[in-house]
């Protein structure tokens, strides 16, 4: 008994819209790691602690080092930058698949840094930042004097 299906033609569409449907879910699921999300949630970033300092890298390709701006304040680090894409100069664009964007990330620490100990690296496409742990405030003991 086929339930509500009058025939087995009806049964066999819906069999194939779900394998359309899985079909299309699959290949949403199976997009490559490679293509660059929307310039919001651009460049991904990854954070680790390194003991005394934490690190920080991002995949910026196609950016200069004149196009970025890293600025820390409370606890947060800002990231602004340019990518431009250009033909090099006496040539002509005739496919262009990687656009020119403008980005800001901001990335909240776990930790409380020292940003006048922050240094940057732009290599190879890939922005490094090290952030030097801030000192904890350490207890002290406090003498009492007869006045």
């Amino acid at each position: 008994m086929l339930g509500w299906f009058e025939t087995d033609r009806d049964l066999f569409a819906l069999d194939d819209f779900r394998r359309r449907v899985d079909r299309l879910f699959d290949t949403v699921a199976r997009q490559p790691a490679s293509q660059e999300p929307a310039a919001g949630r651009w460049p991904r970033a990854n954070l680790w602690d390194e003991g005394e300092a934490l690190a920080l890298e991002l995949g910026v390709p196609g950016v200069q080092l004149d196009d970025l701006e890293i600025s820390g304040h409370d606890n947060t680090l800002h990231i602004r930058g340019l990518r431009r894409v250009s033909a090099p100069e006496g040539y002509a664009a005739h496919r262009r698949e990687r656009a020119g964007l403008r980005f800001a990330r901001s990335i909240a620490l776990p930790v409380k840094v020292d940003f006048d100990q922050t240094v940057a690296t732009l290599d190879n496409g890939i922005l490094t930042v090290r952030l030097a742990k801030a000192p904890e405030p350490k207890a002290r003991s406090i003498q009492v004097r007869p006045s």
